[in-house]
């Protein structure tokens, strides 16, 4: 969806490569689109791990949960953005720009 409007997308099925890339690509990563909930390392932890390397890198979670269940439970922090399953192509094009827009102090 995203590369369909134009972003440049770097797609990884696991934890770990997600991490492996983290090190390694020599380009700026300016946004980290990850599920909430994941099998083995979980989204959020995922994104701090990333964010230790890639401080610059901002993130939009993504879940089939509900805010206030995640919240609820404490899986996310207050003033992350979340965009809740199902979305439309306008909806997550729509929270990309807002989490690219933001301030880094926001995230």
């Amino acid at each position: 969806m995203l590369e369909e409007c134009s972003y440049i997308v770097l797609a990884l099925d696991h934890a770990d490569h997600a991490l492996r890339l983290g090190q390694d690509h020599t380009k700026p990563i300016h946004l980290l689109v990850i599920d909430v909930v994941m099998p083995g390392l979980g989204g959020r932890e995922l994104a701090r791990q990333l964010g230790l390397l890639r401080p610059e890198m901002r993130v939009l979670y993504i879940s089939g949960y509900t805010g206030d269940a995640l919240a609820h439970h404490g899986v996310l922090d207050p003033g992350v953005v979340l965009l809740e399953k199902p979305f439309t192509l306008d909806a997550l094009i729509k929270a990309v720009r807002a989490v690219l827009d933001s301030s880094p102090t926001s995230q």
